[in-house]
């Protein structure tokens, strides 16, 4: 996780270099960071039938080996066209490698750990947005951007490497009934075919507002606050610092307790921290940013721990495509529509609410899912 998130999550210190190198308006740079959302939206289902179809170890050690090779290409790119093609490279592997880790995790965690394991992989995903920044930035001074971008490919390599030998899928030879705690077995139908698994795709609404804020919390401080850059990073970093550890200690209590009850008390306290964005005091507008920020990651590691009690253990990988597509496609539509909003109001308060509302609607469906799985066991004993 920490070898796709850092050159992910930490090449944008480098982006003003691309867009020097090359001579790019803003609108490219725009389309060069924003492929992120088409290709996970485009990529994520077929990532996870691939994960069941060649098998999870196969498929994510391939995901992190097109990393390396989309950022080997865009370290050699010699125009803004083949910088975007090495770029859609760097996409696809990553993916295809995040969707893996997910289904990974699911499949051979125990389960009464299985919560606590996607809060440890949630942490490490947000220390290497933390490392990930000073990391290129500190190779690209004496390299240049392209130097740094190379660094983040051998990343890429290392954590291919790692995975490969140190993996065992046969870690968990149970069945179903293992795989899915104390509860009875889950008769094995395809993912495909289940409309709630697809109702699933609204989880993605959860981290909306932690999507977009990142982008847009810069702007929020300069237009509420008149403070520059060095508030706004200040407030990102210790949001993502914050994340790190909110992850491993709500994945505790995700096993501790019941997770689905847990998610529903997280999606509780995210919808007033949203409203809370639009406040004009800073103290309330820093803890709020934390908050929506490093509760909306924690929640995106556990919707994948809730979307494995959906299925049978065999349809894993095809429901972690689907949930990841739906983080994808409200991981696009979250910045555009706050982005539009702006334009049309002025402000950020109507982005806020729609953030808010996106909750909201998530957390609607955490408990139908909840009363889902709760009849559906009871129904099989």
């Amino acid at each position: 996780m920490m070898a796709i998130q850092m050159s992910s999550l930490g090449f944008s210190p480098l982006l003003p270099a691309i867009q020097k190198d090359f001579s790019l308006s803003y609108s490219q740079i725009g389309l060069f960071t924003g492929l992120y959302g088409l290709v996970a939206m485009a990529v994520s289902v077929p990532a996870g039938i691939l994960a069941k179809r060649v098998g999870e170890k196969p498929a994510l050690t391939g995901g992190l080996l097109g990393v390396a090779i989309g950022l080997l290409l865009l370290s050699q790119a010699s125009a803004y066209e083949w910088a975007l093609g090495a770029r859609v490279v760097w996409l696809l592997g990553y993916r295809v490698a995040f969707v893996c880790v997910m289904t990974s995790i699911a499949l051979v965690a125990p389960p009464d750990f299985r919560s606590t394991a996607m809060g440890i992989l949630g942490a490490m995903a947000s220390l290497a947005s933390v490392i990930g920044a000073p990391f290129g930035t500190i190779i690209a001074e004496p390299y240049g951007w392209r130097g740094g971008i190379i660094g983040f490919a051998v990343m890429a390599l290392v954590g291919a490497a790692i995975f490969w030998f140190g993996y065992n899928p046969r870690a968990n030879k149970s069945g179903d009934n293992s795989f899915h705690g104390h509860g009875p077995s889950i008769p094995t139908r395809s993912a495909f075919r289940m409309p709630v698994v697809w109702s699933m795709v609204l989880l993605g609404l959860i981290n909306m507002g932690g999507f977009s804020a990142t982008f847009f919390v810069p702007s929020a401080v300069k237009t509420t606050f008149q403070l520059g850059a060095l508030e706004s990073a200040f407030v990102i970093s210790m949001s993502y610092i914050l994340a790190i550890f909110a992850n491993v200690l709500f994945g505790y209590l995700c096993d501790k307790f019941d997770r689905w009850d847990m998610m529903i008390g997280l999606a509780v306290i995210l919808v007033p921290a949203c409203f809370a964005m639009m406040t004009p005091n800073l103290l309330l507008f820093r803890v709020a940013t934390a908050l929506v920020i490093s509760l909306g990651l924690c929640a995106t590691n556990q919707i994948f721990a809730l979307a494995a009690d959906v299925v049978g253990k065999s349809e894993v990988g095809p429901v972690m495509g689907v949930v990841g597509l739906g983080g994808g496609l409200f991981g696009y539509v979250g910045p555009q529509v706050l982005g539009m909003l702006r334009d049309r109001t002025g402000g950020f308060t109507a982005g806020w609410y729609f953030v808010a509302i996106g909750v909201i609607v998530s957390l609607i469906e955490i408990v139908f899912l909840r009363h889902y799985t709760r009849s559906r066991n009871l129904a099989t004993r």
